[in-house]
């Protein structure tokens, strides 16, 4: 890289980028979570006006909001809109989450009996909805579970029959998962989700932050969410909606950070399949999915193989390079043996999204970073500078002392 920066500008389509769908590779520290935020930028920049998703599992990208301010990124009546959903506002409809979904969330130890008897609860339960959008809460599949101790397949009824110890056992699992989906505050609630309108629209931006959310969670809202707006953008692209929760008359881009964690390699989880299937289907109805992580060795190498655009930076892990060389068909030998070398900032960038593969400089950013590295000798050092000793010496004279108060009170105590 002997060029001065910004001599040979290197563009992307993003054209091609949303609709083939997009991988950002790197080692941790390498600038993989700053180079999304760039393209973050790009995309709510005026020339694009995006409707963008970041699935947030950090709460690094919060920082986006300056967008919404910054001068540089208005023109005329638009200004981009940058939405922050924080852990206890995001909502799951329970209606909304499949059979693998329960099972998913339920403990471990579940039987494979018990695990039966649920099936045919949920089956029986979604057969007697009227209809693909009608609600029901939890207590309707409690109640469709309870009903299976009294005549199960076989015809048995509750005396002497196998299943009631089984269906007790399921009936505890479940309410020790969702027995509080009617409470305000339930990430699983019987009513209240997310509209799709309020997290996709052109000029917005949104971020998804799952920080202090269970793994096996995260997982179960980002399929369920993948799900819903896969759905929606089918049913308005074939007319079959024109209204309503399930109408999106727009193409959409999700960016997923910390990819490995929602398809991981050799390992079934619950958002595998819906993101292999939008990677496969979603060109055709303009869902688009870009992947972010530091360890594509640990990510399902179909998924991986589906991204049509790469920009791969440091990476020196030898399971991660060979996992790169063998999914990344556009860049060649000489340019991914770069990858050890590569500073940061620095990628190497291939596929449908550029002319030929290309090693470029990262532009900076003009949002903050949300995931800087900390100089953890500097906070150190500061830890013994005179005002950091000052404020703790004050923070214990606060605590130490008691009111005048406290103190006759406790002076008129007998003993």
């Amino acid at each position: 890289m002997t060029r001065e920066a910004g001599e040979v500008p290197v563009v992307l389509s993003v054209k091609d980028v949303v609709s083939t769908h997009l991988a950002i590779l790197a080692s941790t520290g390498a600038g993989k979570s700053y180079t999304a935020g760039v393209l973050v930028e790009e995309l709510m920049s005026p020339h694009n006006r995006a409707s963008v998703l970041v699935v947030d599992p950090h709460g690094e990208y919060g920082t986006l909001s300056s967008l919404e301010t910054d001068a540089r990124f208005a023109d005329g009546n638009y200004r981009p809109e940058v939405k922050v959903f924080t852990p206890e506002r995001i909502r799951v409809r329970f209606s909304s989450l499949t059979e693998a979904d329960i099972k998913y969330l339920l403990p471990e130890g579940t039987s494979d009996k018990m695990l039966h008897y649920l099936s045919q609860a949920y089956r029986k339960l979604r057969a007697s909805v009227r209809g693909e959008n009608e609600t029901y809460a939890y207590h309707d599949l409690r109640d469709a579970v309870t009903a299976e101790k009294y005549g199960d397949e076989d015809g048995r009824g509750a005396s002497g029959s196998s299943n009631v110890g089984s269906i007790d056992a399921l009936l505890w699992r479940l309410d020790s998962r969702f027995d509080n989906t009617h409470r305000p505050d339930a990430l699983f609630h019987d009513r209240e989700h997310i509209p799709l309108q309020d997290i996709f629209v052109p000029g917005r931006c949104t971020v998804l932050q799952l920080s202090d959310i269970e793994q096996n969670e995260q997982q179960v809202i980002v399929a369920t969410l993948l799900r819903r707006v896969n759905k929606a953008r089918m049913a308005t692209v074939r007319g079959e909606s024109t209204s309503g929760e399930n109408f999106l008359p727009y193409p959409v881009f999700t960016l997923v950070e910390e990819a490995h964690r929602f398809a991981p390699a050799g390992a079934t989880v619950v958002s595998t399949n819906i993101l292999k299937q939008i990677l496969s289907e979603g060109r055709k109805f303009g869902v688009g999915v870009g992947l972010i992580t530091q360890r594509p060795g640990k990510l399902d190498q179909d998924v991986l193989s589906q991204c049509m655009t790469q920009v791969i930076m440091r990476i020196v892990n030898p399971v991660d390079q060979d996992t790169v060389a063998k999914s990344v068909e556009g860049a060649g030998r000489q340019l991914l043996q770069e990858l050890p070398a590569l500073t940061k900032g620095q990628a190497v960038i291939s596929g449908v999204g550029v002319n030929t593969p290309v090693m470029c400089r990262v532009r900076e950013r003009c949002t903050r970073h949300g995931g800087e590295t900390f100089d953890a000798p500097s906070e150190w050092a500061s830890w013994h500078g005179e005002a950091a000793q000052e404020r703790r010496a004050q923070d214990e004279a606060v605590l130490v002392k008691p009111s005048a108060k406290k103190v006759e009170k406790f002076r008129g105590v007998e003993l």
